[in-house]
């Protein structure tokens, strides 16, 4: 009988187009080689072209997945996607507070149709319960700009920002400079923890079909935590696994496609 590979949580909403979310979160830990586990927040209507509804789920619907999981089964790291209410975000930040596996916060704004997926009463939430349990948060740019008022431009603006979620306590920030519209050839982020700093660049694919890209890398952290990497060392990995990822994105439907979770296996 063979033993268990590492185990990991997401804590995130459904995607039915299977781009983004729990979808992509159980995709991207089975190519990293971890069982991926879920608790689902909310169920969304979505394709290619954006999402049409949202159905968020209660609080002790919520509760309950996780208790299931984490007081039968374990947990080895925790990543948190789309939260959308305070309650919901006040919730799971309660729970991570209980589990002493690393956290993974991936503070979910906007999707990349630009549909909002975070009510502005949780985002006080956000900062003041759920980046204080984060080993690590990864924003993005438009999400820094929501959390803390700091407008990146530059890549010290991207210093500000980290050093500016930090303040919210979280042990790590990842700024993802994705957007950054200075860097035309290159995809830049930065990790930070207040005294380490490692600028990671990767060249910029010119694929539109992008989506499911941050969700893909706050799981693919996670599954690195959860395989006994540093913070560091799991960022770096994943940051690999999500630029292969987008190289490799497809055509579906009518609007924007999603990346490639198994492009190392094609």
């Amino acid at each position: 009988m063979s033993t268990a590979p590492p185990l990991c949580l997401t804590v995130a909403g459904s995607d039915s187009g299977g781009g983004a979310g729990i979808q992509a979160d159980l995709k991207t830990m089975l190519a990293l080689g971890v069982h991926g586990m879920s608790v689902v927040t909310a169920v969304t209507a979505q394709n290619s072209l954006g999402v049409r509804g949202v159905w968020e789920l209660p609080a002790e619907a919520v509760t309950a997945q996780y208790r299931a999981v984490v007081d039968d089964i374990g947990v080895q790291a925790v990543k948190t996607g789309m939260l959308s209410s305070a309650v919901l975000v006040e919730t799971v930040a309660a729970l991570l507070a209980d589990t002493r596996a690393p956290a993974v916060v991936d503070p979910v704004g906007v999707s990349k149709h630009g549909d909002a997926l975070l009510a502005a009463s949780a985002l006080d939430a956000v900062r003041k319960e759920l980046l204080p349990r984060a080993t690590v948060a990864t924003p993005n740019l438009d999400e820094v700009a929501q959390l803390t008022g700091v407008v990146v431009e530059t890549e010290d603006d991207m210093r500000r920002a980290a050093d500016a979620i930090l303040g919210h306590g979280p042990r790590w920030a990842l700024i993802k400079g994705g957007h950054l519209a200075a860097h035309g050839h290159e995809a830049v982020d930065l990790l930070s923890d207040g005294t380490e700093e490692r600028w990671l660049r990767a060249p910029r694919h010119d694929n539109r079909h992008t989506h499911g890209t941050g969700c893909t890398l706050a799981s693919a952290i996670a599954a690195g935590l959860a395989r006994g990497l540093t913070v560091p060392e799991a960022v770096t990995a994943a940051k690999e696994y999500v630029t292969g990822a987008i190289a490799a994105g497809f055509a579906l439907g009518g609007g924007i496609g999603p990346v490639d979770h198994a492009w190392q296996w094609r």
